[in-house]
């Protein structure tokens, strides 16, 4: 099986925040999973690029458009490189696979009659000259009251609904109360495909929230769908206009594909083979995008008879010290701002630690952070070859015994669950369960204390204990390499191992050891002071 696997595209009018780490990660920890365990897995993703915020940031910056989301992707790509995402592609929406992908799809959907045209009613902001698109008014929410929502959907009961139908709308261009004024548009017939949407929910996903969720929407009537915008707007031109734009949320998706055409003319691949019946498209997204994913997306490739995802994953969002981000309240953290206080594997290896199979938020608090590392990463896992190492370098010539497999052995069930855990997402009990074994080893080392047994010169079950120690070590550092690469990488050095699969772990891969050094150090409390507040 190709596991063909991607994160939602990052939006290309400001840095990265620690937020969208959280799903760079999560996906990055599960295709690594599956490359380790002899799958073939491959994780894209790209810059999205179009729409009217790009559009006026790079107004406010006084340059192109083209040259902001230029400039965007190579930071992002910069970013997710400094957190060791693995990428088998980061490609751009404003590309020329991007357009040919788009305006195939628009095309099929057109001459298969699911896209019509209809005079509709809009929201213009007489003093800005410009028709407003969903994000850039905001008013209180006709379905549940809630006030300050976008006019696409709101935030705090998921409800989708035309931005006329706001309460009080205000534009955020002008703080002005827009006008209403007329214009042509084009709609995909979203209404035609909820019997369809139905058959697929259980096919797409088996989170019991999201299937909720969309059987909810399923249940009310499908609003057929505005897929496109007046000028000014920066995106691709609707076929045989001149005015008038495909909506970014309409070629934002198909990024997708362009990364994965992209990445197969350049690597020898034919596309089409690449993307066939027997691989597996495997989205992850955050769940305020559910609506996008698992109802447009699906409907418009089946419409246009392109592949559509086996399966789209969600997630919560962050929160920083339990409250929602916020850079005017200084409960932010962007991601190149975290580096500079702690190593990015810390930050994969804790932001891992809180996820599971839901779609619950997760919480980033500094105390917590650094706890979590200092009593995991060094309490547990690095004090193994820190207490153990010196007595094989000294007493073993840095030879580990051959056939130290108790500690090995005696934890195979609890590595085949492991790994099972990763693969269903679970990531939090999986590196609970790693950690209560790396406990365990060190409770062993601790019983049989091998610098007692060196002082008395029992030498040979000194080097027993500390191989037996430096063994599952070993394999503990396997389990967490998706979690940790580089940190894992260093520790492959110094156990003289390389390119270890999941299938390795059940036998002794160790025979001699470098020179010990402090890989993982203590967090201090000091160090991260002013973090947040940034």
């Amino acid at each position: 099986m190709r596991y063909i696997v991607t994160s939602a595209l990052p939006y290309a009018n400001a840095s990265l925040h620690l937020g969208h780490m959280l799903e760079a990660i999560q996906t990055d920890i599960w295709v690594r999973s599956l490359n380790l365990d002899s799958h073939q897995a491959y994780y894209f993703c790209a810059s999205d690029t179009h729409g009217t915020p790009v559009m006026l940031k790079a107004k406010e910056l006084s340059i192109k458009p083209e040259d902001l989301v230029n400039k965007m992707k190579i930071e992002h790509q910069k970013t997710f490189e400094d957190f060791n995402i693995n990428l088998t592609n980061f490609h751009t929406t404003h590309s020329e696979e991007s357009e040919e992908l788009t305006l195939n799809i628009f095309n099929k959907l057109s001459k298969n009659k699911k896209i019509y045209t209809e005079d509709i009613i809009q929201l213009f902001d007489e003093k800005e000259n410009i028709f407003l698109s969903d994000r850039f008014v905001k008013g209180t929410c006709p379905a549940c009251g809630a006030a300050d929502q976008y006019g696409d959907a709101c935030e705090v009961c998921g409800k989708t609904y035309d931005a006329l139908d706001l309460i009080d709308p205000i534009s955020t261009l002008s703080s002005t109360t827009p006008v209403q004024k007329k214009s042509s548009h084009y709609f995909f017939s979203l209404s035609e495909f909820k019997d369809f949407l139905k058959k697929r929910v259980s096919e797409l996903s088996d989170q019991k929230p999201v299937i909720h969720k969309i059987n909810e929407w399923l249940e009310d009537d499908l609003k057929d769908w505005d897929v496109s915008r007046d000028e000014p707007y920066f995106g691709f031109k609707i076929p045989g206009e001149e005015s008038k734009f495909i909506y970014v949320w309409l070629d934002a998706p198909v990024g997708y594909f362009a990364s994965i055409k992209n990445w197969c003319d350049q690597n020898n691949h034919k596309y089409e083979d690449f993307l066939d019946k027997d691989s597996k498209l495997v989205h992850f997204i955050g769940k305020d995008i559910m609506y996008f994913h698992l109802l447009f997306w699906p409907s418009t490739l089946h419409a246009a008879q392109v592949k559509q995802p086996d399966e789209v994953f969600v997630h919560g969002f962050m929160t920083i010290e339990g409250n929602k981000m916020s850079k005017s309240r200084g409960n932010f953290i962007t991601a190149n701002d975290a580096l500079t206080f702690a190593d990015a594997d810390f930050y994969r290896y804790y932001i891992a630690s809180k996820l599971n199979n839901d779609i619950s938020d997760m919480d980033f608090s500094v105390q917590d952070f650094i706890q979590k590392i200092n009593s995991d990463l060094v309490g547990k896992f690095i004090n193994i070859p820190s207490r153990t190492s010196k007595f094989i370098q000294k007493y073993g010539n840095s030879k580990v015994l051959p056939n130290s497999m108790e500690l090995i052995d005696k934890y195979k069930v609890e590595f085949e669950k492991t790994i099972s855990l990763v693969e269903s997402r679970n990531y939090s009990q999986a590196l609970k369960l790693i950690m209560s074994m790396a406990d365990e080893v060190n409770t062993y080392i601790s019983i049989k204390e091998p610098w007692t047994l060196a002082k008395d010169n029992n030498i040979e079950e000194c080097l027993e204990v500390c191989s037996n120690a430096l063994a599952i070590f070993c394999s503990l550092n396997v389990l967490l390499t998706p979690f940790m690469p580089n940190i894992s990488n260093k520790i492959s050095a110094f156990l003289k191992v390389d390119n270890l699969k999941y299938r390795d772990i059940y036998m002794q891969c160790i025979n001699e050891i470098n020179e010990y050094d402090h890989i993982i150090k203590r967090l201090d409390a000091k160090d991260f002071e002013g973090m947040v507040t940034k």
